[in-house]
């Protein structure tokens, strides 16, 4: 495993755009038995609530939020539930750099601030392909795009000021809108409304998606109370700083919707961290499990920014490497949690749902369609009933990389 180099802010940011943007990005035209849905400019929620789905409302981008959903070939009462990734942002920096802004480098890309034209999930690989190896292949899938830059948590306006954007025509201040939550809160009403029972729900998510599913999770279990309901979060491990978790400007500036009854009534008390464990804790029959890989690109960078922003130096000062002793520590401790387990893949890599790496990666011993279908098969503990689902790892990847 080599060692990472210490990057400063705007290296760190600089690098975080492609990666992100390349999550973000896919080909044109609905295909494939796939309903594109644009829910009304207001929605009452599963909650009784009323909720505003909306995109951030950058400046020259399209507000519209929308999603897509596809039912099953074969009348299959499983459905899997998606939550995409495409970077964050929660200051007058972070806010002012939007993906797919064609601005060069140095200047960083860090949210996407809309549902990226072309969007289509009939063509997007991994657990989206009609594939023998996919255990998920034949499911119902419900694709909830992210568009809010608020990890799907948000529910609220906020005012930033442009901090270097050259953009011409850009106003010196602008008002975002993080409606990640009301956008969810759209989709579960719409996936409530249906009819459909489903028997087993997988909730997932990539990056930023992968800390929506986390998030959003008890609402899901909660409306469908009669499923087999288990969580995937890709490469969102919650290395966070203690500022960004507690602060605004950080995820305070969303107005996060975190679940009362799982996550408490003080959002901001729960590091970054301890979101994925929380809801383990709190669905103790429910299956709870995470991917990454041990030196993850965007994850330690965008760490690396909150810990400038935070002027903290963390174990390590090379971001990287801090971020890679930290998110180790926390395997630990979810270690002793009775239905948690985690896949740790070789490398630097970032997310897998949507990647061919689903069939071929196999550092950790199995492949992770193997594993993936494990997870979905087992309905108690280690080697019981559907089949064996342990946590696993590459030879190297559970190892610290020391301090230098």
């Amino acid at each position: 495993m080599s060692h990472p180099k210490q990057y400063g802010l705007r290296q760190a940011a600089a690098f975080i755009a492609a990666p992100v943007l390349a999550l973000a990005a896919s080909a044109a035209g609905a295909q494939d038995g796939w309903q594109q849905v644009t829910p009304d400019a207001t929605v009452v929620g599963v909650d009784g609530n009323a909720y505003a789905p909306s995109c951030t409302g950058f400046p020259g981008t399209d507000p519209t939020f929308k999603f897509w959903a596809k039912k099953s070939p074969t009348g299959s009462r499983k459905t899997m539930v998606y939550f995409e990734g495409g970077g964050a942002c929660w200051d007058n920096l972070t806010c002012s750099f939007p993906i797919g802004s064609g601005l060069p480098a140095p200047f960083p890309q860090l949210f996407v601030p809309q549902v990226p034209p072309g969007t289509d999930p009939a063509l997007m690989d991994g657990v989206f392909k009609d594939a023998p190896a996919n255990p998920v292949k034949d499911w119902n899938v419900v694709y909830i795009p992210y568009c809010s830059g608020d990890i799907h948590t948000g529910s609220t306006s906020k005012l930033y000021s442009n901090a270097g954007n050259p953009t011409p025509g850009l106003p010196a201040s602008f008002t975002l809108q993080h409606r990640g939550f009301d956008n969810f809160m759209s989709v579960l009403a719409w996936m409530n409304a249906s009819g459909d029972k489903p028997q087993q729900i997988l909730v997932t998510g990539s990056s930023a998606g992968g800390y929506g599913a986390t998030a959003n999770f008890p609402w899901i279990a909660e409306t469908f109370k009669s499923a087999r309901v288990s969580l995937l979060a890709d490469a969102s491990q919650g290395v966070t700083t203690t500022a960004f978790d507690n602060g605004d400007p950080g995820r305070n500036s969303w107005n996060p919707q975190l679940a009362p009854w799982v996550f408490g009534q003080a959002p901001s008390t729960v590091r970054g961290g301890d979101l994925i464990r929380a809801v383990a804790h709190a669905y103790p029959q429910s299956k709870i499990a995470q991917f990454t890989t041990p030196l993850d690109t965007v994850q330690w960078q965008f760490y690396g920014i909150m810990k400038q922003q935070a002027q903290s130096p963390g174990n390590c000062l090379n971001p990287a490497i801090d971020w890679n002793q930290q998110m180790l520590a926390d395997l630990q401790v979810y270690g002793s949690t009775p239905n948690y387990r985690h896949y740790v893949a070789d490398g630097a890599y970032h997310t897998i749902m949507r990647s061919s790496k689903v069939f071929t990666e196999a550092s950790a011993g199995e492949t992770f369609a193997g594993w993936l279908g494990n997870m979905l098969k087992n309905e108690g503990g280690y080697g019981s009933k559907g089949g064996k689902w342990n946590s696993v790892a590459c030879p190297t990847c559970l190892e610290p990389v020391p301090c230098q």
